[in-house]
């Protein structure tokens, strides 16, 4: 590839291969980074290579064939010599140099060693998706209780089960296809406690009507989970965990309408795994920073705001999937379409989308953001979730933070967000740096609706010796290693 790069794609989901893929047709010379070891980011996530055919996971995926259009569009760009992939690369932070970006990663294909490099370019796209949305309860830090998208991934990954008898809980249709995964693995799942009413989505019919593959997808889980017998109880949250060196037993409960445990529906089912999840945060970590105006989402998270274009309001920056509003995998590949073809046309290169399939493309953003709306609105965190948590419930792992010393921050110290619990507390300034415990502590301290992750100049951890042998490497016009 010519040393003069035109674009940097991060993240090889849906969204950046979509992007990359669409900005190389162009004509664009583009690099497209991830952390992984294979393209298709949480959502297409699969087994080592060399395992593929000794685990098969194809029933846990959806549209494997746009999957494998996009992985050929990404392999003509290479064969032409204007793309180039950079897997296991982390990026850790993204900052403005002279008229484009310089782009801080650390290349980890040989670890434990660690090279740091340097990527600049004039543009760049974001498209970093998003990760488990995590509420605590008592004995969600013993070792067996994971989040929804850790069961996922290791069904994908690997063909792994996390135990043989399975609790899920939360809130989301996400619960639906974990469930019918772990079930045709022979995997017990015994309950499947769902916090929202199903009524909900009748306040929302026209997103629904609109989008019918999304219910017709749901249909085909629900009846997976009828053939293994799986009951789904709406209204209902798994309230505490229970067991010593693994988890062995929890305890559920119907909620209230504000979600409050009803007075003696609680009962005890034996467990040896289970997986929480209550929607997903936006990993924002590198846009912040720039200055990326924000917007609220409908699911209670801050997201980038973009314009119809996919742009932010950074200039040269573009925004695709997770980062700018979750909806699902379908949406993540038509914004990331969209974006590059706002960056053809700001580069003067023609576009690669003809007027009528660019048409297309932006109803289909449309119709699957009202569909993302709704799913925000029909799922949401019950509002009185905290009546769950004793004093000694553990709210920052890391930091061993308790319910009882986050609200103590709060009545006594009067801090009104997260962030000031984290200068009284430490809570947020552990490994996760507040991804974890950051939308608990903001649910417990503040009145504001939507959640703002602290700004991160160190998006990933990368070790200091990677640093100091940074200027140690030749320097070219677009990228110092």
């Amino acid at each position: 590839m010519s040393e003069l790069l035109d674009l940097v794609v991060v993240g090889a989901g849906p969204a950046g291969m979509a992007a990359a893929a669409a900005a190389a047709a162009g004509g664009l010379r583009v690099v497209l980074v991830d952390s992984g070891t294979a393209v298709g980011g949480q959502f297409w996530r699969h087994p080592p290579e060399h395992a593929r055919s000794a685990i098969p996971t194809k029933d846990l995926h959806h549209g494997l064939r746009q999957y494998r259009t996009l992985c050929d569009a990404l392999a003509a760009g290479q064969v032409a010599g204007r793309l180039e992939l950079r897997l296991a690369h982390h990026v850790w932070s993204v900052v403005r140099d002279g008229d484009g970006f310089a782009i801080h990663m650390v290349d980890r294909r040989d670890a434990p060693r660690e090279t740091a490099t340097i990527l600049r370019a004039p543009r760049i796209c974001v498209a970093t998706g998003a990760y488990d949305r995590q509420l605590p309860f008592p004995g969600w830090d013993l070792p067996g209780v994971l989040t929804i998208g850790g069961l996922q991934a290791l069904l994908k990954g690997g063909g792994v089960t996390a135990g043989s008898r399975v609790a899920l809980g939360g809130t989301g249709p996400f619960l639906l296809p974990v469930a019918a995964g772990l079930a045709a693995r022979g995997v017990q799942v015994v309950t499947v406690c769902e916090a929202a009413r199903p009524t909900n989505w009748l306040r929302h019919p026209g997103p629904l009507l609109r989008n019918p593959g999304k219910w017709l997808e749901a249909a085909g889980y629900a009846a997976a989970l009828a053939r293994h017998r799986i009951p789904i109880r709406p209204r209902t949250a798994i309230i505490s965990a229970e067991g010593g060196a693994r988890v062995t037993s929890v305890r559920i409960a119907s909620l209230t309408s504000d979600g409050r445990p009803r007075p003696a529906t609680e009962r005890r089912i034996d467990v040896d795994a289970v997986g929480v999840g209550w929607g997903f945060v936006p990993q924002l970590d590198l846009l912040i920073p720039l200055g990326c105006a924000l917007t609220t989402s409908a699911d209670g998270n801050s997201v980038i705001a973009v314009d119809g274009g996919q742009r932010t309001s950074v200039t040269g920056v573009y925004v695709a999937g997770e980062a700018c509003g979750v909806g699902g995998a379908a949406l993540a590949v038509s914004e990331g379409r969209l974006a590059a073809e706002s960056i053809l046309a700001d580069t003067g290169a023609p576009p690669v989308l003809g007027r009528q399939r660019l048409a297309a493309v932006r109803a289909a953003v449309a119709r699957q953001r009202a569909f993302g709306r709704a799913l925000g609105l029909a799922h949401p965190i019950p509002p009185a979730w905290s009546s769950w948590l004793t004093d000694d419930t553990v709210v920052c792992r890391c930091e061993e933070v308790t319910a009882a010393t986050v609200r103590s921050a709060r009545s006594d110290g009067g801090a009104q967000d997260h962030r000031q619990v984290k200068q009284l507390t430490r809570a947020g300034m552990g490994w996760c740096q507040g991804r974890m415990c950051g939308p608990a502590v903001h649910c417990l301290t503040s009145h504001e609706r939507a959640y703002t992750p602290a700004e991160r100049i160190v998006a990933t951890p990368v070790t200091l010796g990677a640093l100091a042998r940074l200027d140690e490497q030749p320097s070219t016009s677009h990228e110092r290693q």
